[in-house]
């Protein structure tokens, strides 16, 4: 058989601080950012109108941050998760520069963690990822750790180590896109009366809204991010697996969250950072997912009087209306529960 063709790694094939630099350069335009809105409805305004985000002091709409992150993410994909079993969580994440039709992506990863699972059958690997602009700016910074097959059950493996990661990015850390300034912010236009000032920590919103999630639609979205995980695409091979059918990527069930939450928290038109998250259960085709979110914390921002940050916690359930706010039931989650999202916003202020 020809070696010419990689199978991609297994978890004995990793080594902890090594480097792993991802292929595939990509050059986004306005047809990418057409396609995230067909896809998954966002409506933020910020996204979706030049002259809006120019009067925020943006040079032009940016792309959804959200789909900067799964663009970063796809590049790793070939690397790190090719034969993963499951997407386990994120910790760390800080977005950076805004990411402009025209911008070319290229990502790195770290590899800061590694430990074997006790069935000696799969190991949990993590890895700093970060993408890059053309300028080399930081687009985007985080942590994930994913479950990964072992080639070989019996292959030795390297002793257990795992990164102390924070609970949440610090409010210092956060990176505000260079001129912006909010004197030009429209609520109106955006779609909300609401700003930071109006939201109190501890308050549920349900963002009552309804998306199903489609087959076609999801395949589309995961080539859009070039995403190459076999679970997601391979009907033939997953019919053979544990659930019998491919399983919806889990960003695109960030995606759908987020873009369900601009009911109720439509100026939230950043995404500053990423404290953390679960794909609690998995989605599947023909799934209806809803939502809703807690304001976990707020933050004043120095030199920053204009904008604030919002610390929200958003959950997302499937074929289960929010209003009754499913979440854990003591050490498990209710069974509609498909992702526990922990995130910072940027919002105007009064």
């Amino acid at each position: 058989m020809s070696d010419k063709t990689d199978p991609g790694r297994f978890f004995e094939d990793f080594r902890l601080g090594e480097t792993l630099l991802h292929a595939t350069p990509r050059t986004v335009s306005e047809a990418d950012a057409a396609l995230y809105l067909a896809l998954t409805g966002t409506r933020f305004a910020v996204n979706s109108a030049d002259p809006f985000a120019q009067a925020l002091g943006f040079a032009r709409a940016p792309l959804d941050d959200f789909l900067a992150f799964h663009i970063v993410f796809g590049k790793t994909v070939p690397d790190v998760s090719i034969n993963a079993v499951a997407n386990l969580g994120y910790a760390a994440g800080i977005f950076g520069a805004p990411l402009y039709p025209g911008d070319t992506v290229t990502a790195r990863s770290e590899v800061v963690g590694l430990r074997e699972n006790s069935n000696k059958q799969t190991g949990t690997v993590y890895v700093r990822s970060q993408g890059f602009n053309q300028r080399g700016e930081s687009l985007l910074d985080y942590v994930r750790w994913v479950m990964v097959r072992k080639r070989d059950p019996a292959a030795p493996a390297p002793a257990p180590s795992v990164p102390k990661l924070p609970d949440a990015v610090a409010p210092a850390s956060l990176r505000l896109p260079p001129r912006l300034a909010l004197a030009g912010y429209d609520r109106a236009l955006a779609g909300a009366r609401q700003g930071w000032d109006d939201y109190a920590p501890g308050e549920r919103i349900d963002h009552v809204d309804g998306t199903t999630i489609e087959e076609a639609e999801h395949a589309m979205a995961t080539r859009l991010y070039q995403n190459t995980a076999k679970v997601h695409f391979n009907r033939h091979s997953e019919a053979q697996g544990r659930f019998g059918k491919r399983l919806i990527y889990g960003g695109h069930v960030i995606s759908l969250a987020r873009a369900l939450s601009f009911n109720g928290l439509a100026n939230a038109f950043r995404v500053a950072a990423l404290n953390g998250g679960r794909h609690v259960a998995p989605c599947f085709a023909g799934d209806t997912l809803y939502a809703w979110s807690e304001v976990l914390d707020k933050a004043e921002l120095a030199g920053h009087g204009d904008v604030g940050g919002l610390r929200l916690r958003t959950v997302a359930a499937k074929d289960h209306p929010c209003a009754d706010f499913p979440d854990r039931q003591g050490e498990t989650y209710h069974p509609a529960v498909v992702l526990d999202l922990d995130y910072w916003v940027l919002m105007p202020r009064a």
